[in-house]
């Protein structure tokens, strides 16, 4: 099928409602075989996929370099190529991914043997994108985002020192860069929504990626920030839509959640959702997808894939259709608010 494309808010930018998130690709939970990698980004492209995200953080530079070696195969023309900034790699120092004591994190299996540090000053963030751009062979970055600026990074007691930081030195590097037309578009890449609005208020941003926090399965972004983005003109990018995966998987033993195994009451609520796709003869998955697609200040939804074959079944989720029933029973049983846009 051919892929949509949509509007990335008021940028310029057209993407495709489908994206290509590259998590995976730096050994995310268990170590990918290079070759399978490499086959994983150019079916993506192969597929009409226009939007491949990634960042340093994913194996500590080991994703943008899987990209990179993908992108001389497959063609960098015609791809909107998105990364973030907020870590920089020290390569002299072995190490794992930076992030806040005690805060959720997921866990990368391999990797690049550099060390992660977090940085999110005027110079940090021009040495994470000059480092960005060796890494993956290119001399442009379409996207450019602050990563990670929230509590689930870096705890309560770290992230106001971090937003702070953020808009006084990163912000002011990715506004440089974009008036010098070195980059089309800078935002956020964060995991929670209240963290989106504070951004969205304190800075001209075009683009804000936000994971997890808008689902079928939860939607706390449904009330302040989706709206503000709609008022402001931000393009949205959907990512965690499967929630660290129990809304692919569904409510079964081991499934994840927030990069954890699930807890009861999460198994529970997923466990109803599905009954209801089940009457309805439609994939957990797929009405995850669908559901996630249906807001209006939404672009694109972002999904990872280990493989060509998880690439080509995501594209086959977006083609399938899901009756307008399965939403008016999910919000029925009070599954799903009332206020969310559905699919027609």
């Amino acid at each position: 099928m051919a892929i949509p494309s949509r509007a990335l808010g008021r940028s310029g930018l057209s993407v495709s409602a489908l994206g290509f998130g590259a998590a995976p690709l730096g050994d995310l939970y268990k170590k990918l075989d290079e070759q399978v990698a490499l086959r994983t980004v150019t079916e993506a492209v192969r597929s009409g996929i226009t939007l491949l995200d990634v960042s340093p953080h994913y194996g500590n530079g080991l994703a943008e370099h899987r990209y990179g070696a993908a992108l001389r195969m497959a063609g960098r023309d015609g791809v909107v190529l998105s990364t973030k900034v907020g870590r920089w790699m020290d390569p002299r120092t072995a190490g794992g991914s930076a992030v806040g004591e005690g805060v959720a994190a997921p866990g990368f299996a391999g990797g690049l043997p550099h060390r992660s540090i977090l940085d999110y000053t005027y110079d940090g963030a021009m040495r994470s994108y000059e480092q960005s751009l060796l890494r993956m062979g290119t001399n442009s970055i379409d996207i450019l985002l602050i990563h990670d600026v929230d509590v689930w990074t870096h705890g309560i007691d770290g992230v106001e020192a971090r937003f702070r930081e953020a808009m006084n030195g990163a912000y002011r590097a990715l506004e440089r860069l974009r008036s010098e037309g070195a980059v089309k578009a800078i935002g956020v890449g964060l995991n929670e929504a209240e963290m989106c609005t504070r951004f969205a208020r304190a800075g001209d941003f075009d683009v804000v990626l936000l994971a997890g926090r808008y689902s079928l399965l939860e939607q706390p972004a449904l009330d302040e920030f989706l709206p503000l983005a709609l008022e402001k003109g931000i393009g949205v990018m959907l990512g965690g839509v499967y929630n660290s995966g129990i809304l692919a998987t569904g409510a079964v033993k081991g499934a994840r959640y927030n990069y954890k195994e699930a807890p009861a009451e999460i198994l529970q609520k997923v466990g109803r959702i599905e009954a209801v796709c089940r009457a309805h003869n439609v994939a957990l998955a797929d009405a995850a997808l669908h559901f996630a697609l249906a807001h209006p200040a939404v672009s694109s939804v972002v999904l990872g894939a280990e493989n060509p074959d998880e690439v080509l079944r995501n594209v086959s989720s977006l083609a399938r259709a899901v009756p307008p029933s399965l939403w008016a029973d999910l919000k029925a049983e009070g599954l799903l608010a009332e206020a969310a846009p559905t699919p027609r």
